[in-house]
């Protein structure tokens, strides 16, 4: 069927017939005409001739305005409904951008790369087999933000998530806040359904709420955190010396993590590389979906082109008659 997007732009239908009755075009013609007493001479074609010559070009204007107006109401065809598959989880993640997150410590295809880049290509391949689900996007680092609110557009979260930087929300980590955020922006949502997915690499070092109070803030809007602890927990390091193995991970705060997801029902989940961080999110596609009610959606197919392409066809005609009259 055919729906008009905003059709109170119809009142504008009327406008030029309202314009030519308020500044009637025969008084400027009586103050420029030139009187000859002898008219008649001048008179080569019929009266009725030229009277129809001057009125086509009105009428074609009248059309092109009339398309326009068409045009601008914004005509849509819209298909059968279609139902959307929903499984009735409302995800959030919440992804640490502290200057620790640069480390070094993942291969991926045989090529060493940081933790962001990891944690970018494993948690892309999650999101993409979110159907049905709704997902948002915070990230942290000395401050948290809402990057993606709520949305079923898994594309968007992936494009978002993949433009993310190091250091775009400061160097140090706001555990405490990103949970705040995450708190305040589902609260509101079913109480089954909430879950914050938290992956970090550190521990607490700025925000004005510790972890654990953020965590018993959760647990009392029924918001279930599952926290992921990224990063290898030996590294080899090569110096001018030789080489010595490090512990990449020493700052993780794991047992912080763990009381975050112990006090809010979740579970803490380490992630030392590629592949168990990967376990990790299958683990998590196995999250119990809440039933909601069916959602339907109606392709929409936008038809203003159309009327306005006639309008646009018309006006060039109009104006290459007046150009070949003024020649």
């Amino acid at each position: 069927m055919i729906h008009v997007e905003w059709p109170w732009l119809l009142l504008a239908l009327p406008l030029p017939l309202l314009v030519r009755w308020l500044f009637p075009a025969h008084l400027a013609a009586q103050q420029a005409a030139l009187k000859v007493p002898f008219l008649d001479d001048f008179m080569d074609e019929p009266t009725h001739v030229v009277t129809q010559s001057r009125r086509w070009p009105l009428w074609l204007a009248a059309l092109a305005w009339i398309a326009l107006i068409l045009a601008s109401t914004r005509p849509q065809w819209l298909g059968d409904p279609i139902e959307q598959a929903v499984s009735g989880r409302d995800l959030m993640l919440a992804v640490d951008l502290s200057g620790s997150m640069q480390e070094q410590d993942f291969i991926i295809k045989q090529e060493p790369v940081d933790r962001l880049t990891a944690t970018k290509q494993v948690a892309s391949e999650f999101i993409a087999r979110r159907t049905g689900d709704r997902l948002g996007l915070i990230l942290f680092g000395t401050q948290a933000y809402l990057q993606t609110p709520l949305t079923f557009d898994r594309k968007t979260v992936t494009t978002l998530l993949n433009e993310s930087a190091i250091g775009l929300a400061g160097d140090n980590t706001a555990i405490g806040d990103a949970i705040g955020l995450a708190v305040k922006r589902l609260k509101s949502q079913q109480a089954d359904s909430r879950v914050l997915i938290l992956l970090t690499d550190g521990a607490n070092t700025a925000g004005e709420v510790t972890p654990i109070k953020a965590a018993e803030l959760a647990a009392e809007h029924n918001l279930k955190i599952y926290t992921i602890g990224i990063g290898a927990d030996e590294m080899i390091v090569r110096s001018f010396f030789g080489s010595r193995k490090v512990n990449p991970s020493a700052d993780l705060d794991e047992k912080t993590l763990t009381a975050i997801a112990e006090k809010t029902g979740g579970r803490y989940f380490r992630a030392r590389n590629t592949d168990e961080l990967n376990q990790i999110y299958q683990l998590l596609d196995q999250l119990e979906p809440v039933e909601k009610a069916k959602q339907f959606f109606r392709p929409r197919t936008e038809l203003y082109y159309w009327p306005l392409a006639v309008s646009l066809l018309l006006a060039a005609v109009i104006g290459l008659v007046r150009f070949k009259e003024s020649v």
